[in-house]
């Protein structure tokens, strides 16, 4: 009996966060007014260039985020004049909880909800009330080549990024950043997980083009150029990737 309760309690809790969920994305994507996004920094590591690093930050860091996502909505006839503001808030000292690693689905409902309950806990800042909440953990590269995969939630509106405390990969810290923060407005991925081969058509920044390949540019839930059906590099810069049609429909940007 106490077991079905909880089953009816933890139903009960998803209906309710589902449905604020859905009304805070329709308000994420009608592309009406500013959407306020906060930005988190968080030291993954104790290694002192980490610390100097997240401690640099600032609004100016994250600006040409602001400003592709302008120049994308534009793009596609909408006339917000600053569809989204990114505020960067005080380094955090607390971690978000981990992903779940080969967790089953109850596993992932679970840390669902302990991450947004984390999240209401750990989201001072100051201004509007964020619509967005981006969590990322800065790694030293030094004492982490490959960089844990991030995630960004449609349902709550949350992100979690794994970047890298090095200027040099700043530019790169942008495309992954944009490209989580889509997830959290209903973009999904467009690459295969296997070969991380954008998957044709969707995740071509240029599907009409002819001949298809080599591509210019990225589509950013892609991530990469796709050179060759079973070939792409990844993108220097933000500006060398964009919003393609499959994407724009997720998000609002195309009816």
């Amino acid at each position: 009996m106490f077991r079905k309760f909880r089953i009816l309690l933890l139903l009960v809790v998803l209906a309710t966060v589902g449905l604020a969920s859905w009304r805070a994305s329709s308000r994420l994507t009608s592309w009406q007014h500013t959407v306020h996004v906060a930005l988190y920094p968080v030291a993954a590591d104790d290694s002192p260039d980490t610390q100097r690093y997240v401690a640099s930050l600032n609004q100016e860091s994250f600006e040409e985020i602001g400003e592709w996502v302008a120049a994308e909505v534009r793009r596609y006839g909408k006339t917000v004049l600053q569809p989204v503001v990114i505020r960067v808030a005080p380094p955090l000292r607390e971690q978000p909880p981990a992903i779940p690693v080969r967790g089953s689905a109850l596993d992932n409902i679970l840390w669902s909800l302990k991450l947004r309950w984390w999240a209401s806990q750990n989201d001072a800042i100051a201004g509007p009330k964020p619509m967005v909440r981006l969590y990322v953990l800065y790694h030293d590269p030094e004492r982490t080549p490959s960089a844990p995969h991030s995630t960004g939630l449609e349902n709550g509106q949350i992100g979690i990024i794994h970047a890298y405390a090095s200027r040099r990969q700043h530019r790169q810290n942008a495309i992954v950043i944009a490209h989580e923060m889509l997830h959290t407005f209903g973009a999904s991925d467009k690459y295969n997980l296997s070969t991380l081969q954008p998957i044709a058509p969707d995740g071509l920044a240029d599907p009409e083009r002819t001949p298809l390949y080599p591509q210019r540019q990225a589509e950013i839930m892609a991530g990469r150029v796709a050179l060759a059906a079973d070939r792409a590099e990844t993108p220097p810069r933000l500006v060398d990737t964009l919003i393609g049609p499959a994407t724009a429909r997720e998000i609002g940007l195309l009816n």
